[in-house]
């Protein structure tokens, strides 16, 4: 078998909607280049991609997972990637790790929420991309239609590769549009004017066979494929293919495409050393040059242990390469070089510039670590994941799993950045996040199934702050005789608010010794001790400047324990004249739903106490950003799919602290106080 070049490799990842078809025509391509015996099923839980348990059980991607296969002497890696918004975090790794985006759309469904977020990020990546039309033999298919769709809602660049010949129940494969042979009868669309239009478009991308094109109306067959794979990769044109996979209709001819439109690594994206400002050095994706790996991908076995994939940008692996980690700053042995096919594993002798290969039981390693020969120090900007937005709190279900329960959440947050665990010290919990209620079940079941622990869950408190809106003063004497050594201490604070975002500020203003210079830094610590345990509500206290100004002391009775004592007491009742009040966190929310949500979404972010900041059409859905209370859309994840049927999906993120309207506040404080009279 001859050794394998940068340029005949591509990296393609199937992205798109759940449902839309990405693991079936995973499925397909890969048997279709002689990888699998047989065509496995989501039905009997068989397929190459789908592998794991969970995966089998709801019968859809959770995962992004890495196969390849070889079509007419090029090596193809393509990363099977989740439809579903509740696992998007794997796909970023994915648009990282390849040069094209291939977008699959479910003919029947027509253009669904993920796919438009897909298209978003591959445009965004800068990744060259195609569309692939599946399930055309599907019941009540326009293909037409959809096309249509296709161009209005995504780009005019994006155009026919081919044709389908006949659709739904009549769907009997495509005919090839840029070769143009004599069209069959029963061909959905004009093939001539298809082809014109592909043509016209092509010759875009290089001057001199265009001013060729325009002198004698023709393009040589070979230049014509070298302009449209110039053209792809540019972005100027999005191929447009049809196909039923389960049929193995259109399989062929996607394979072809990808063979000989999708740019390999030497003249796909460019990728960048990452840069303080502006853009960074530009790598050059050659076997013989300065190594340049990232890891994009990790999985933890607790039997196996770490997997991590990167792919190489630049440079040549071999088993025996030693490599460096620029984050941790530790060289690495590599020991093996594995290709996977779904759970399957190849080792390999060697990796190229432009490859993906998995490495085990590499140590501390994270998601975008650049790995570089020994003594390099540049590296690749990190892989930017969206962040985590419903939340919370667990604790183990049984004494036996309190030692495993942070470890194993931590290997879990390892292999997908979305999911973050943390100890939250403002409300005394340990918190995860993800990206939807079904995501942290599917984590916290792995966390069951892989390391035999389980956990209770609650909704985590909501952060509120307290603060004042006010100056006010207090003092305090705290006097105590027991018998022997007394305690006093007594202090005369002012406090005043400050600007959001301030802190705390404390300033010494006795004079005349008043209190001696030794107990003010007690005085001092009982003020922050009765800030982090909150006056009104037991909430953290915030932004606020406390003078200390005068006070009493005694020779004998006084120490720093009275000192704290007072100060503490002090802040509390200057707290209760100064106007005290509840901050709340305000988040920034982008609502993107179908136009015939708009009415239902907008009155439901109003009933929780929403603004609607502004409203933006993208096709026919619309993008609704608003401000919202934190506590008010803490479980939103799951009200949003019920209004609208799994079509919508949001973001989130932090905006400011607003003061807690009074009557709410009024309950807050009343479920505090009984709490503390319980104890």
């Amino acid at each position: 078998m001859a050794a394998l070049e940068t340029k005949n490799i591509r990296n393609i990842a199937l992205l798109g909607h759940g449902g839309s078809g990405k693991t079936i025509l995973a499925e397909r391509m890969i048997h279709a280049c002689g990888m699998t015996n047989r065509i496995g099923t989501l039905a009997e839980g068989s397929t190459v991609c789908d592998f794991n348990p969970d995966e089998k059980e709801k019968q859809h991607s959770i995962d992004a997972t890495p196969a390849f296969i070889t079509h007419k002497g090029t090596h193809i890696n393509l990363i099977d990637t989740p439809g579903y918004p509740d696992h998007v975090g794997s796909i970023f790794g994915a648009l990282d790790a390849v040069e094209t985006a291939v977008i699959v759309i479910n003919a029947a469904a027509g253009i669904e929420v993920n796919t438009r977020r897909v298209w978003k990020e591959a445009t965004r990546a800068g990744l060259a991309r195609m569309i692939v039309v599946a399930r055309t033999d599907h019941e009540n298919v326009d293909t037409q239609k959809i096309f249509g769709q296709i161009r209005e809602q995504f780009s005019e660049n994006c155009l026919a590769l081919n044709l389908p010949v006949g659709q739904a129940h009549d769907f009997a494969g495509v005919e090839d549009v840029l070769a143009l042979s004599e069209s069959p009868a029963d061909v959905v669309g004009d093939l001539q004017s298809a082809h014109d239009q592909l043509v016209e478009a092509v010759v875009e991308a290089d001057d001199e066979v265009m001013e060729k094109y325009l002198e004698t109306g023709e393009v040589e067959a070979g230049q014509l494929s070298c302009v449209t794979a110039k053209a792809v990769a540019s972005g100027r044109v999005v191929p447009v293919l049809f196909c039923a996979a389960e049929k193995d209709l259109g399989v062929s001819q996607l394979l072809d495409a990808i063979v000989n439109f999708a740019p390999s690594p030497i003249n796909g994206k460019i990728r960048r050393l990452a840069a303080e400002e502006g853009e960074g050095q530009p790598i050059e994706p050659t076997a013989q040059g300065e190594l340049y790996a990232q890891v994009f991908k990790m999985v933890t076995d607790p039997f196996v242990g770490k997997l991590s994939f990167l792919r190489l940008f630049c440079g040549t692996l071999t088993h025996d390469t030693p490599i460096y980690n620029q984050r941790s700053e530790k060289t690495e042995k590599i020991g093996i070089l594995l290709r996977l096919q779904g759970k399957e594993q190849k080792t390999v002798d060697t990796a190229i510039a432009g490859d993906i290969i998995a490495i085990p039981k590499l140590e501390n390693v994270q998601i975008s670590d650049t790995f570089t020969q020994p003594g390099a120090k540049a590296v690749l900007a990190e892989i930017a994941f969206p962040k985590p937005m419903i939340s919370l709190a667990v604790e183990p279900k049984s004494r036996k799993d309190e030692q495993k329960l942070t470890p194993s959440l931590a290997k879990l947050a390892d292999e997908d950045p979305t999911f973050e665990v943390r100890r939250d010290a403002e409300i005394n919990q340990l918190v995860v996040s993800g990206m939807s209620d079904l995501h942290l079940e599917t984590m916290l079941g792995r966390l069951k199934s892989r390391f035999e622990v389980e956990v209770t869950t609650s909704q985590p408190k909501v952060p509120y702050k307290e603060t004042i809106n006010k100056p006010s003063g207090a003092h305090y004497k705290h006097k105590k005789q027991t018998g022997g050594r007394g305690q006093f201490g007594e202090v005369y604070i002012k406090i005043e608010p400050m600007e959001r975002g301030s802190g705390f500020e404390f300033a010494n203003e006795v004079v005349g010794g008043a209190i001696p210079g030794q107990y003010l830094p007690a005085v001092e610590k009982g003020i922050r001790e009765a800030m982090g345990r909150g006056v009104i509500a037991g909430y953290e206290f915030i932004d606020v400047r406390v003078r200390v100004y005068d006070g009493k002391h005694h020779p004998v009775d006084s120490s720093e324990a009275a000192f704290k004592i007072a100060g503490s007491k002090a802040f509390q009742a200057a707290v209760l004249e100064a106007g005290p009040v509840l901050l709340e966190p305000i988040v920034d929310i982008e609502i993107v739903v179908p136009n015939k949500y708009m009415g239902d979404i907008t009155g439901d972010v109003n009933s929780r106490r929403g603004r609607i900041m502004g409203v933006e059409a993208e096709g026919d859905a619309q993008i609704i950003k608003a401000q919202v209370p934190l506590a008010e859309v803490m479980t939103y994840s799951s009200q949003l799919r019920s209004i609208t049927g799994g079509e919508g999906s949001y973001t989130m993120a932090f905006s400011r602290l607003d003061v807690v309207p009074s009557k709410i506040a009024d309950q807050i404080r009343a479920q505090f106080k009984g709490h503390a009279e319980e104890e």
